[in-house]
C-alpha cells in the first residue's frame, strides 16, 4: 500500500497508517482541507521548498525544473484544485487528495484514469529530513512537476493501466520495481551529465546530492528486464540507480506486452540491490556512461 508507489512485497512495513481514513470515499479520496492548513504548516512547506529547490539547478533534470517553475508552488501548501487546472491544460491529469497509503489496485486505477493521489497532510517539524510515509511535500514537490511533461505523463498512465494485469499474472513485484527505480529514483543522461528526476531523491535533501555525486552507488543504463529483476532498498539510500537516455525510452518500454516478460522472469533469480551484472552499461558519478 502506498499513495506514491505500488509495493514490492519485500518492502512491506508493519508501521501503522498515519492518515485519517475515516472520511474517505470508496476510491480512498478525501477532501484536501486546504482551508484548514495552518500558517505554521504553510511556513514549514516554504522551508522545505526553499531548501530543496536551492539544490535542484545542479542536480535535477531540466524537464523537472521547468515544470516545477510552472506550478508556482513556493508560497505555501498548494491548493490541489488550482494545480489540477494547470495539469489538465498541460497533459489532462488531475490531483486527488488521499489520507496516505493506498491499496495497489486503487493506486493503479487512479493512475490509469490520469488521477494522481497526493497525501493531504504535511510532515511535522521534527521530520524535515526523514519521513516513513510519503506526505504532501513528497507527493507534490517530488511527483507532480513531471505530470506537466507529456511523455512522462503518458508513461505514468500506461503504467497504471498495467496494474490489474500484473496482479492477475504474478507480476506485481516486477511492476513495483519499475515504479520504484524509474519514478521514485530515476536518473536521466543529459548533455550536462547525469540528472535526477525521481521523486524519492528530489524530495530528499541528502539523496539529491548522493545520487549524482557519491562514488558508492551503481548507476546502470536502463534495461526493462534488469530493472524488474532488481530488488531495492527502503531503509537507506539506493545502492543502484537506473539511467534513462530519454523519457521516450521509458514510455516505449512500458508500451510493450509485459506478459512474456513476467513469464521469463519467473525462471530467473532476483538480483541484489547492489549487484553489477555482465553487460551493464555503467555511469560514473555526475558523468555520462563510461
Amino acid at each position: 500500500m502506498n499513495s506514491s508507489a505500488p509495493v514490492d512485497t519485500a518492502g512491506k512495513s508493519d508501521t501503522p497508517l498515519r492518515g485519517d481514513y475515516s472520511a474517505m470515499a470508496a476510491d480512498y479520496t478525501v477532501p484536501q482541507g486546504w482551508e484548514k492548513i495552518t500558517a505554521e504548516e504553510h511556513a514549514r512547506w516554504r522551508t522545505l521548498y526553499d531548501r530543496q529547490s536551492a539544490l535542484l539547478p545542479r542536480y535535477a533534470a531540466p524537464e523537472f525544473l521547468r515544470s516545477l517553475e510552472r506550478l508556482d508552488a513556493r508560497d505555501g501548501v498548494p491548493h490541489f484544485d488550482r494545480a489540477s487546472e494547470l495539469l489538465h491544460q498541460a497533459t489532462g491529469w488531475a490531483l486527488v487528495a488521499v489520507p496516505g497509503l493506498l491499496p495497489n489496485d486503487v493506486f493503479f486505477r487512479h493512475l490509469a484514469a490520469k488521477r494522481f493521489p497526493v497525501t493531504n497532510w504535511l510532515r511535522d517539524a521534527d521530520e524535515m529530513d526523514y519521513l516513513v510515509e510519503p506526505d504532501v511535500f513528497h507527493d507534490f514537490f517530488g511527483h507532480v512537476p513531471l505530470l506537466m511533461h507529456p511523455v512522462f505523463a503518458d508513461y505514468l498512465q500506461a503504467y497504471g493501466a498495467k496494474g490489474a494485469e500484473a496482479a492477475a499474472h504474478g507480476g506485481l513485484e516486477r511492476l513495483a520495481r519499475l515504479y520504484w527505480y524509474m519514478v521514485e529514483f530515476g536518473l536521466i543522461n543529459t548533455g550536462s551529465g547525469l540528472r535526477a528526476y525521481g521523486a524519492g531523491m528530489l524530495s530528499s535533501r541528502g539523496e539529491t546530492q548522493y545520487c549524482i555525486e557519491s562514488p558508492e552507488p551503481n548507476r546502470v543504463g536502463f534495461d526493462l528486464e534488469r530493472v524488474m529483476r532488481t530488488r531495492y532498498r527502503i531503509d537507506d539510500y539506493q545502492e543502484t540507480y537506473f539511467v534513462l537516455d530519454s523519457f521516450d525510452q521509458l514510455f516505449q518500454a512500458t508500451a510493450q506486452d509485459f506478459l512474456p516478460l513476467y513469464a521469463k522472469l519467473e525462471g530467473l533469480p532476483d538480483l541484489p540491490a547492489n549487484q553489477v551484472q555482465a553487460g551493464d552499461r555503467l555511469f560514473t558519478a555526475g558523468r555520462r556512461a563510461a
